[in-house]
Order: structure tokens, then sequence, then C-alpha cells
């Protein structure tokens, strides 16, 4: 995961007419943070907020594909819309830290996390399911790392 910040971080440094190293130079050392998060759908009805209305502090945030839906982006005209991650695939968030190094250019992925109508009907078949022996797993289990900027990078925006 934190190779793919690294290729995606040079990638947008190319993308904007820049060095690629221009954001990996900076990301070397910095406190990246592997944070899985885990819910037990057992405890919590629809509804249910997991993280609430937010943008990462970071560079960029890469989140793994969970197995249960809930997480919900939110496009810059504040439409909500539920993330489809397919099987195999990454998503990619800008954080703050790479908005304010590109001036704005790049802005933070606001998103949130609920219990939603979409995870309970995956709740309602794996029940249905364990009646005939399946599994019993009932936690929705987010894998993201969290990349960062070294503690003494300048946030002053870039060229």
């Amino acid at each position: 995961m934190i190779d793919g910040t690294f290729l995606a971080a040079e990638m947008a440094a190319v993308g904007m007419g820049m060095e690629p190293s221009t954001f990996t130079d900076r990301m070397v050392g910095g406190p990246h943070l592997l944070a899985p998060t885990a819910s037990d759908l057992k405890k919590y009805d629809v509804g249910s907020n997991f993280a609430g209305f937010h943008y990462d502090l970071n560079f960029i945030t890469i989140h793994g594909k969970s197995r249960y839906p809930g997480l919900f982006l939110w496009s810059r005209d504040m439409q909500k819309f539920s993330a489809v991650i397919p099987d195999g695939v990454l998503l990619l968030q800008a954080g703050i830290m790479f908005e304010q190094l590109t001036g704005g250019y790049v802005k933070a992925g606001f998103h949130e996390v609920i219990y939603s109508d979409k995870c309970k009907a995956v709740v309602d078949k794996k029940l249905e399911e364990n009646k005939n022996g399946g599994d019993n797993i009932m936690w929705r289990i987010s894998s993201t790392l969290f990349s960062h900027l070294r503690h003494d990078v300048d946030l002053s925006p870039l060229k």
C-alpha cells in the first residue's frame, strides 16, 4: 500500500509537469500509518456512523476493499455517493497536506463511513448463508494506509 502512494505521488508530479520525485522526496521518512479499523455489525443498526464526514490530515490515503460496503465519497458540489471498489483495486484520496502543497490544485477528498442499507443487505445475506454453514464474520474491516510528508517539510504551495 505504501508503494502505491509513492507511485501515485510520482505520477501526480509528472502529470503536473514537475520532477517525478517532487512529492516522494518529501514523503521519505514520513510517519506513514497503516490503520485498519473494524466495526462489529452485530452491535449497530443502519445509519450508525463509523467515521463522520471528514477529510484526512495526511498526504495521500489509500483504502483497500472492505468486505462490507459503507464508504461514501463526496464530490466538490457536495453530492454523496457510495464508493465501489472492485476486487484487486485500491482507492486513493488526497489529504490536506497534498492540497496545501499544491496550493489547492489538488483537493483533499471528503468521505465518511456509515452502516448503510447496502451494508445491511450484505449482512442479512450472510446471516442467511450462516444457516447453511457459511462464515459468521460480521465485522466491517477497512485496511487504510495514511502516507505523510516528513515532519520538516514546508507546506507552502509549490510553484
